[in-house]
């Protein structure tokens, strides 16, 4: 194989990846988005290649079939749904995994020529509020800045991104920057996270206060001369009822008017095909509204910061600190993320964050203007085509009869869908209710990531036709009537587009494993089934890309910032070798783009922008019904070193290191209360389900809420995912689910019995145990407690040796300690430990997890063997902990070690020593902390 440039399938920084002749993985130095640098996920990816579990032929009801056999009997299905029940009785739910081409000819396929809008994307999940809000204040959804902005601001303000642990590329651009010439860095974010650990102010704001706390920032640089009324004047509408809104947050909320925020009334707009409209142009031409008329909308006094502070519940002189140096820095970046957009009010908290922007002229300049970064590698790129429902291709609208001809008349159908399509959420319902009889489902896994999953579940064991694409078995393909394998990251070929609006190439370097194809094949194949085999005829991505880019400029005439149709005219030869580059990219254009709307030139009839009004409706003040019965408010989201439901990163030991199972994060204060401490089992009880977690405490968590981790699934935990328990509330504008605010009950779980078990069989465990699985190089560990009392003698013999599951000529050592509650079994086969089991009627009796990791394949001497039984195989008497640098393998004790030994004090000395924090990062804050805790012993 000779070296190989790609970009990496993880988050949307989109970072660009050689892959050398040895198979190796790297970062490239030459892509911009990265410049050669990796997270510990994208620095595993050679890992990831293993395809001992991957799908590899179509399945039938679980039985092998060709791919002719499984396609025809696709089409047929989904042709008797249509001829039946119309086309809206089928529906696609994809993925940000997808490749633009996939994208593309699903959309084609879906909305041009099937004639339903039914098709969204799990990034409706992750960036749907931005969307939102970007079409409303800019009439179309486009990111503004670039990356270079993170070195080139003053001020950086990142809300509800936790940078460091999910961008982590992105942030050490950012602290690089702050080296450079002393970038200050705010963090808002409820959860004291790596990111806001090095940041220069943390507000711990309470979830779902955003909108309040900007509000009252635009009202303050209002009060304080910061608003540039001359741009205003030039390049934006509703100022004047913007500042009457934010002027009003803290005087409604305390005089007890505050309102649902779902109300959708006059001052914020109306509804149109099930979107919201404020400050967009009506078919009409004019603005809905906003009005700038201060007679029409006279602003209140600004609230007192005061006010804003007990709203949002921080230290009032933190809050000022923060208005300050937002109105005294001219060059001030916002970059924001999920914290904004999963929440019920999360467009209008986009909002609330550009209207600071647009009211201050602080945008498309170097350095200055809202920044979204997506979750996805290809989030935008499935923008780009019109991969959610309410989206049409090349950013073109479903309420603009015009596009909608324009796009009819290039594909060559006679009509498209005339209103948007079911989201996400809501399309699962129509599932469980009956309403969608043939659903294709591809490249994510909605039975373990979507709210309330057992009701997901519950939709996809009543259709009657489910498909599933995908590379792994998931608990999602295990519900489909026809499972197709699907070509994976490295054997795919197709362009991604990155948070900057920057097109890469992901190129293949090895063949798909079996009869695996690639997802636009698939979704062209059932085209071409269902009778419109010219539309779906393609000789390959290519020639997908060239038609998508030749559509961008279609009846453009500058209507559309999104315009890549320079490239429409590439010959295979130059897709090959397409370099990254970043759109807007007209025919003719003789650069990529830049920055935009620094001189206005937005994409409205009237050229101008639009600042929203988003009132504070107040919810926060108010006890939600459910808060008596669950007083605490459960959060979830992402961890460093692992990757949505796991199928590609839990398959890799060593990002299994630093966090070994899904745990239930606590403030001590709360944990005292509820009777538990770190390392106990929790149950966590909302509304949708119940779930089981491992506690552990964390100073930097507020008091009455709780974190836990979104990817563990059945295939990891017998609690299942998280997202059983969350409940279902969404955004009424974006139809984005509140992943960041269920309601919970929690409780200590008595547990009867504690154990470990080390063995090569991934099997679940049973037995009615909870338990938690960790991949190792060699098997599996899993940590599990007996919830109900286990009988004694035999019978416990009984189930160790269920557990082991050993060969029957296995040699079994055996520890029984009655009075302690103890009983230890290694069984060793050919010398060499085959499976180890652990019990303990005390959590502490057992041998630290890290210790027994390396005795799974290791030769045992007969001198040896006392030490195995006692937990610890080798002459250490301490275990190395977990792996702070999963980059390097560095333990959090060779961490202290080296601190100790060689007198280190800063980060920088670390790196020199031992490596970690050297590649990608994310480590950083943790190894900030470790320098903290550990006193170093004077010369």
């Amino acid at each position: 194989m000779t070296e190989h440039r790609t970009t990496c399938p993880y988050c949307g920084v989109g970072c660009g990846v050689v892959v050398r002749a040895d198979g190796s993985v790297a970062g490239d130095p030459a892509h911009p988005a990265n410049r050669g640098r990796l997270c510990s996920k994208g620095a595993a990816l050679a890992e990831t290649l293993d395809d001992r579990d991957r799908l590899t032929t179509p399945l039938v009801q679980g039985e092998p079939a060709s791919w002719d056999a499984a396609l025809d009997l696709v089409a047929a299905r989904f042709r008797e749904a249509i001829a039946t029940h119309g086309p809206d009785s089928v529906a696609f739910y994809l993925s940000g995994q997808f490749l633009t081409e996939d994208y593309y000819v699903a959309n084609k396929l879906m909305k041009g020529f099937i004639g339903s809008a039914n098709i969204d994307t799990n990034s409706r999940l992750c960036m749907a509020s931005s969307v939102a809000g970007h079409i409303r204040a800019f009439g179309e959804d486009v990111v503004p800045g670039v990356y270079e902005d993170f070195e080139d601001a003053d001020l950086v303000v990142l809300v509800g991104s936790n940078t460091a642990w999910c961008h982590p590329v992105l942030h050490q651009r950012l602290l690089a920057a702050r080296a450079a010439h002393g970038t200050k860095i705010v963090v808002l974010d409820p959860r004291r996270t790596a990111t806001a650990e090095g940041a220069d102010l943390h507000i711990p704001l309470a979830p779902d206060t955003d909108v309040a706390l900007f509000n009252g920032l635009l009202a303050y640089l209002a009060a304080h001369g910061a608003v540039d009324h001359a741009w205003v004047d030039r390049h934006a509408t509703g100022l004047e009822a913007t500042l009457a809104a934010a002027g009003a947050t803290a005087a409604r909320v305390m005089a007890g008017e505050g309102r649902p925020s779902t109300t959708c009334d006059a001052a914020r707009g109306e509804t149109v095909d099930g979107r919201h409209t404020a400050g967009h142009d009506t078919g009409a031409g004019g603005a809905t509204g906003a009005t700038d008329d201060p007679a029409a909308s006279p602003a209140p006094a600004p609230p007192a910061i005061d006010t804003i502070a007990a709203i949002c519940g921080v230290d009032p002189e933190v809050l000022e600190t923060f208005y300050a140096w937002f109105a005294g820095t001219e060059r001030v970046l916002t970059v924001y993320s999920q914290g904004v957009n999963q929440s019920a009010s999360g467009t209008d908290k986009v909002n609330a964050i550009v209207n600071c922007h647009l009211a201050t002229g602080r945008i498309g300049r170097p350095g200055m203007g809202p920044f979204s970064v997506t979750g996805q590698p290809n989030a935008m790129g499935g923008r780009e085509v019109g991969g959610l429902a309410n989206q049409l291709a090349a950013h073109m609208r479903f309420d603009d009869p015009d596009d909608r001809a324009a796009l009819a008349g290039f594909w060559g159908v006679e009509a498209l869908p005339a209103r948007p399509g079911l989201k996400a959420v809501e399309l699962f319902e129509a599932v469980r209710e009956g309403r969608i009889k043939a659903l294709w489902i591809a490249a994510t896994n909605p039975a373990d990531s979507l709210p309330r999953a057992a009701l997901v579940r519950e939709a996809l064991a009543a259709c009657p036709f489910v498909v599933v694409a995908d590379c792994w078995p998931t608990d999602t393909t295990d519900r489909a009537h026809v499972v197709l394998p699907a070509a994976g990251w490295s054997e795919k070929d197709g362009t991604v587009t990155n948070s900057e609006r920057r097109i890469s190439r992901q190129r293949p370097f090895r063949a798909p494993p079996g009869e695996a194809r690639p997802d636009w094949w698939m979704l062209a194949e059932l085209g071409r089934r269902l009778g419109w085999t010219e539309a779906f005829a393609w000789s390959g991505p290519a020639a997908i890309f060239r038609e998508h880019a030749a559509l961008s400029g279609h009846a453009n005439h500058g209507r559309r910032v999104f315009d890549i149709s320079a490239l429409a005219t590439l010959d295979d030869a130059g897709w090959d070798a397409l370099a990254p580059v970043r759109w807007p990219l007209p025919a003719g254009a003789a650069s990529e783009g830049g920055r935009l709307f620094a001189q206005g030139g937005f994409p409205t009839r009237d050229g101008r922008a639009r600042l929203v009004p988003t009132p504070w409706s107040g919810q926060a003040e108010r006890p939600h019904p459910a808060r008596a019965r669950r007083p605490f408010l459960l959060n979830t989201g992402r961890l460093r070193d692992q990757w949505h439901t796991m199928t590609r990163t839990g398959a890799v030991p060593r990002l299994m290191t630093h966090t070994t199972e899904p745990r239930l994060a606590l403030h001590p204060g709360d944990a005292a209360a509820l009777g538990l401490e770190t390392g106990f089992l929790a149950r966590v009880e909302t509304e949708a389900a119940t779930t089981l977690l491992r506690v552990e405490l964390r100073h930097g968590q507020r008091r009455s809420e709780a974190f836990a981790p979104m990817h563990w699934t059945d295939r990891f935990t017998s609690a299942g995912p998280i997202g059983q328990a969350v409940h279902a509330l969404r955004d009424p504008i974006s139809g984005q689910p509140a992943l960041k605010s269920t309601p919970a009950r929690i409780s200590p779980v008595p547990v009867h019995l504690h154990g470990l078990l080390l063995r090569r069989s991934a099997e679940p465990l049973g037995h009615g145990l909870h338990w938690t699985r960790m991949p190792l190089d060699e098997g599996q560990l899993f940590r599990f407690e007996a919830l109900e009392p286990l009988p004694p003698g035999e019978a416990l013999r009984d189930l160790a040796a269920a557990l082991l599951a050993t060969e029957e000529d296995s040699e079994w050592l055996e520890l029984a300690d009655a009075r302690r509650g103890v009983l230890r079994i290694a069984a060793l086969h050919d010398g060499a430990v085959e499976a180890a089991l652990f019990l303990a009627r005390a959590r502490e009796a057992l041998p630290d997890p890290a210790a027994v990791i390396p005795m799974l394949g290791a030769p045992v001497p007969d001198a040896a063997r006392p030490r195995l039984l006692a937990g610890r195989l080798y002459d250490r008497t301490a275990a190395e902990g977990p792996r702070v640098c999963a980059c390097f393998g560095v333990s959090r004790d060779a961490v202290r070690h080296a601190i100790v030994t060689h007198g280190l004090r800063d980060t920088a000395a670390i790196g020199r020593v031992l490596r970690a924090g050297t590649n990608c990062g994310s480590c950083i804050p943790e190894l900030e902390e470790i320098l903290r805790d550990v006193r170093i012993p004077a010369a």
